[in-house]
């Protein structure tokens, strides 16, 4: 019921993906098909924006932008994109954005609860991890909320509004489906279990382009 009642969230249709660069170049991968230009960036496990990095431990993150002709408009379909791992044949596809936040929402459904931390670096932060579940056996009681991260080194009065929600952010930033007009840009999420540092070859396929990221 849970996984519906997200499922079903309205934060499901705010989809707005990030700010495109200006050029494809401006990526660290970049390559051509027929309809459009396309920038990549593989960033591991990691997703960001206002400000704020999280970390998606059963995924692997790719931020994709696009740009058509000049003038031109294009039709975003996520699941037009695989991922292909060191050179195998079989493919991985992007998760549905909405279950990727349910993982974050909810990570004890999938891997075992870890630490938080939560770091400022300039004006940004970083949180990783998940909360640790309370071991308090009575859910009324205040002591089993897990703390709220906050950049608290400046932010020492805790005035500042908190830190969006990593299941929030993560729905944001995915790269957003349907027609656009001009470049647009935005988080990919492909289920990954495994170690990214065995990974020798990562690439990413989109129509007869293939994107080597790593």
């Amino acid at each position: 019921m849970r996984w519906l009642l997200l499922l079903l969230s309205p934060a499901a249709l705010l989809a707005q993906g990030t700010d495109p660069r200006p050029k494809p170049e401006d990526y660290e991968a970049h390559g051509q098909t027929a309809g459009a230009a396309i920038g990549a960036e593989f960033m591991i496990h990691s997703f960001s924006g206002r400000g704020i990095t999280y970390l998606a431990p059963d995924y692997l993150v790719v931020e994709v932008a696009l740009y058509p002709p000049a003038g031109a408009s294009l039709e975003v379909v996520p699941g037009a994109f695989s991922l292909r791992l060191n050179g195998k044949k079989g493919l991985l596809s992007p998760a549905a954005t909405t279950m990727v936040a349910a993982s974050l929402q909810h990570p004890e459904w999938q891997t075992p609860p870890h630490l938080q931390a939560g770091a400022g670096v300039g004006n940004s932060t970083v949180i990783l991890g998940a909360p640790r579940q309370s071991q308090t056996p009575y859910p009324s009681d205040p002591r089993s909320a897990p703390p709220r991260p906050r950049p608290q080194d400046s932010d020492p009065d805790g005035l500042r509004t908190p830190p969006v929600k990593a299941e929030e952010l993560v729905v944001e930033t995915a790269l957003p489906e349907g027609q656009h007009r001009g470049p647009v840009s935005g988080f990919l999420y492909f289920p990954f279990r495994g170690k990214a540092g065995l990974l020798k070859t990562v690439e990413l396929l989109f129509e007869d382009a293939v994107i080597k990221l790593r």
